[in-house]
């Protein structure tokens, strides 16, 4: 689910912008705003899925889902008019956040507690393989088989996978099968994450608290300054590295993000503060940032290792938050708040390239590249990442 997800509707867009723009000719900025729209759209949609997942399953909701995301993606290769490319962004945009985070952490919560932190990783971890695969998939599809052809496998394949998931998966839960979470016994006591002293918060009292709030700036403030760096980093590394090799290092922090999301998982100490796992993780991404902004195009080991640094906790940005939520609030808050924090992080992040492409432009006339013209972009990350490792510290509550 995870990597049909966002190999589709995560990874998909930047290639399909580039692909309608030479096909229709349309501005860039009017087809970057469209996939402005998808991702907003789709954080108002995450904001119901909770309820969604109430009222229909997950397995349900996804599979819906899937099919909305392969009818707006075809809608991206089709569409001869603007009012079309927007329309066909609100159904994509709609449909594969029912795939996304949330989706993931509601599948996953039923059948762990203890073992939550490394059944997500392994989980989330489907988002990054959506991205190993994907990307050069869609270019490979498109450049052979046309877009609209290539939307229309991809998009079928996806229904049947997830149509399949939902008979063979979803449809068995662990009250069906007679079993208690992390696979104990009915008769053990059901071991809780959560400090008994926490209560459910209601209504607005949500809004108000102030473990919720730093969590929700947290994770805003953490995947903006890494789309924002994601966007670029490629045509940062190209003047160094050359296009393949940059290629190849963009790969290999997407590795790194899968190696580092499951050692974070193996090592987290049961009844440890995650926030402070959070904060280490945001810090090592920040070190990286700075030694970004110290290497040279010459110095190709500091430009990897600094890619490596970066890598490494990028999983971590969307598989840290839904756990701190599990062990902080309230059990049946926790679908609420994750919903939230993941709308307010994708709300926040649809602006990241955008954003940070002004600081690189602003910053250079003589275009951006390792060691020459990106002094203010790398602060400027570097500040975002300091924003989010003091939300996490600041919502720690006393032992």
């Amino acid at each position: 689910m995870a990597m049909f997800g966002w190999g589709v509707g995560f990874y998909g867009p930047p290639i399909f912008l580039h692909t309608v723009v030479e096909r229709t000719g349309w501005s860039l900025a009017l087809v970057s705003t469209a996939v402005t729209v998808h991702y907003l759209f789709g954080a108002l949609v995450v904001t119901r899925l909770p309820l969604l997942h109430r009222r229909f399953g997950v397995g349900p909701t996804a599979v819906v889902g899937a099919a909305g995301t392969a009818l707006g993606v075809l809608g991206w290769s089709v569409a001869d008019a603007p009012w079309q490319l927007f329309a066909s962004a609100l159904i994509s945009g709609a449909g594969w956040v029912t795939m996304g985070a949330v989706a993931v952490n509601a599948a996953i919560a039923p059948w762990y507690a203890r073992g939550r932190p490394m059944a997500l990783a392994k989980a989330y971890n489907g988002a990054s393989i959506g991205g190993v695969v994907f990307s050069p998939l869609w270019v490979l599809l498109i450049a052979h088989w046309g877009f609209t052809t290539a939307a229309a496998v991809v998009g079928l394949t996806m229904i049947v996978v997830m149509v399949a998931v939902e008979r063979g998966v979803y449809a068995r839960t662990p009250e069906r099968l007679g079993q208690c979470p992390d696979g104990d016994a009915p008769s053990a006591a059901v071991a809780s994450t959560n400090s008994p002293t926490v209560h459910a918060l209601t209504g607005q009292l949500l809004w108000r608290d102030r473990g919720f709030v730093t969590l929700a700036l947290g994770m805003a403030a953490g995947l903006f300054a890494q789309i924002g760096l994601l966007a670029h980093l490629f045509s940062l590394l190209v003047p160094a590295l050359g296009a393949q090799a940059a290629g190849l290092a963009m790969g290999f922090a997407t590795a790194c993000a899968i190696g580092g999301r499951l050692i974070v998982a193996s090592v987290l100490p049961s009844g440890s503060n995650r926030r402070n796992v959070a904060a280490l993780a945001y810090g090592v991404q920040l070190a990286s940032s700075v030694m970004l902004l110290l290497a040279s195009e010459q110095q190709t080991a500091l430009i990897l290792l600094s890619v490596a640094l970066f890598g490494s906790c990028i999983g971590n940005a969307t598989s840290l938050p839904p756990l701190i939520a599990q062990a902080e609030f309230a059990k049946e808050d926790v679908p609420r708040v994750v919903a939230l924090i993941v709308a307010l992080g994708q709300a926040t992040y649809a602006f990241a390239p955008a954003t940070f492409g002004v600081v690189l432009s602003t910053s250079t006339t003589a275009g951006a590249r390792i060691g020459s013209g990106t002094s203010l972009f790398f602060l400027a990350v570097a500040a975002v990442q300091g924003i989010a490792i003091l939300c996490f510290l600041a919502g720690r509550k006393r032992a």
